[in-house]
């Protein structure tokens, strides 16, 4: 299977700029990118904060913008989003028996679970009990390995700023997936704005800068100011199959020319 991970893509209800540039052009033209280059794509996911202020209209240019994908489309939310606002424009997601936007689908050979960690009125991550036991349930009853889809990374990533602003009582999650990990292949989040990957207790990780402004590398900081940057948006491209996870990043705004390294039918001596 071959799906598109999106993440961050802020949008506001006037369709105007956001930090300098406009998030529901670049989620446009993120679209427009990958019906050109990944027309075979058979999903896409957003990883959270699908708008800035969680505003009506901003979920309803969201849904213009996502219009022309021919591929299902799998949101979550994110800390800048209203689940309320959400769920009515978006009334086709599924939801928990609790309303919390947790959902499960198939991903080829894997079982791929969809979290809600949003809380009004706060930044950071929360996980309550209640939402934790959506998730112990569905990987109890299932023997697929498993794609977990979160807003907030549960551990730290180094940049001060966002650690404070990560998924903060881990208890009820950890509590949940406890003699699941090995079969949690990879969780993907967003929120961070960067591109980061790695494991953590033997679980894969990764997630990507934003479609529209992204948090700047600075790993010597304090919790005080998260510092932007206007490096290059991205999307990413994931490839599954039973043995492997594959993941590229693609920065689809970049216009730098491609040209032929070389010609292996004339040169095979050359090297990248």
């Amino acid at each position: 299977m071959k799906f598109i991970h999106l993440t961050d893509t802020h949008l506001v209800a006037d369709a105007g700029v956001l930090y300098g540039t406009n998030p529901k052009q670049r989620l446009q033209q993120a679209v427009t990118h990958m019906l050109a280059h990944q027309p075979d794509a058979q999903a896409v996911v957003i990883t959270g904060d699908l708008t800035h202020y969680g505003h009506a209209q901003a979920y309803v240019h969201l849904r213009e913008c996502l219009a022309p994908l021919t591929m299902p489309v799998y949101p979550i939310l994110g800390n800048h989003d209203s689940r309320q606002e959400f769920r009515h424009h978006f009334a086709h997601i599924d939801t928990d028996e609790n309303g919390f936007v947790q959902y499960a689908r198939d991903f080829g050979s894997y079982l791929a679970l969809f979290l809600d960690t949003n809380e009004p009125g706060v930044h950071w991550g929360v996980y309550c009990e209640i939402r934790a036991n959506w998730l112990r349930a569905r990987l109890a009853e299932s023997s697929k390995p498993v794609l977990l889809f979160m807003h907030h990374p549960f551990f730290p990533i180094g940049i001060r700023s966002m650690d404070a602003l990560s998924l903060l009582d881990t208890a009820a999650f950890f509590g949940a997936i406890e003699g699941f990990e090995h079969r949690i292949r990879q969780v993907f989040f967003g929120h961070i704005h960067r591109p980061i990957c790695g494991t953590f207790r033997g679980m894969g990780y990764s997630t990507l800068k934003g479609t529209n402004h992204q948090v700047a590398l600075d790993l010597h900081g304090d919790e005080s100011c998260i510092h932007g940057s206007h490096e290059q948006p991205q999307y990413g491209v994931v490839l599954l199959n039973e043995a492997q996870v594959l993941i590229h990043a693609e920065d689809f705004l970049d216009c730098d020319r491609r040209y032929r390294l070389h010609e292996m039918a004339d040169d095979t001596t050359a090297t990248a």
